[in-house]
């Protein structure tokens, strides 16, 4: 009798694992979105670190997908595409930000749209990679689309890529917008 129960536990403890992933992963993704939206006050140290830091980790994983594209073909292509696409979209993201001057602080409420395509982009790098994965490729390369061809990993770099473009020119702005209220403060 005991036995017989061992397999149904074992489902309904798969399946309650599952169902938990599932769960932490759309509040995670939630919570992106929200802090993604949130106004927040610009400092300007806080402005120069973005920078920096951003600058930094552009610089590194750039050098990484071009290690990478000697293993995995054009790489580096996929990632300066991802960059470009990202930083035309943080030029969009400055022209759609709400700024507000309050107090004599400025203050800055990031797109709706614009958070919610950032979102958007790491949920469908996530389930690409799974239907990637579930799909594997039967037929000739030269028969499919150029995106099906490419690995999991081209695509995943491009999509960090494109976020990492996005962030950079996003604190570029940030950063320079603060100076300029700073100027307009002090005169």
């Amino acid at each position: 009798m005991l036995t017989s129960a061992v397999p149904l536990i074992l489902f309904a403890l798969l399946l309650f694992v599952v169902l938990a992933f599932g769960g932490v992963v759309l509040l995670s993704l939630a919570l992106r979105y929200r802090a993604g939206t949130a106004r927040r006050q610009g400092r300007r140290w806080a402005a120069t670190m973005n920078v920096w830091m951003t600058s930094f980790s552009a610089v590194l994983f750039l050098f990484v997908a071009f290690l990478m594209s000697f293993w995995l073909g054009p790489t580096l292509r996929f990632a300066l595409t991802g960059m470009v696409i990202g930083a035309v979209l943080g030029v969009l993201g400055l022209g759609l930000t709400r700024w507000e001057v309050e107090r004599d602080e400025l203050f800055y409420t990031p797109s709706r749209w614009l958070a919610f395509l950032i979102t958007f982009a790491i949920t469908a790098r996530f389930i690409y990679g799974w239907w990637h994965i579930a799909h594997p490729g039967n037929t000739a390369p030269s028969q499919q689309h150029w995106l099906m061809t490419a690995s999991a990993t081209q695509f995943s770099f491009a999509v960090a890529a494109g976020l990492i473009g996005y962030y950079l020119v996003y604190a570029i702005g940030v950063r320079f917008r603060l100076m300029r209220h700073e100027r307009r403060r002090s005169v």
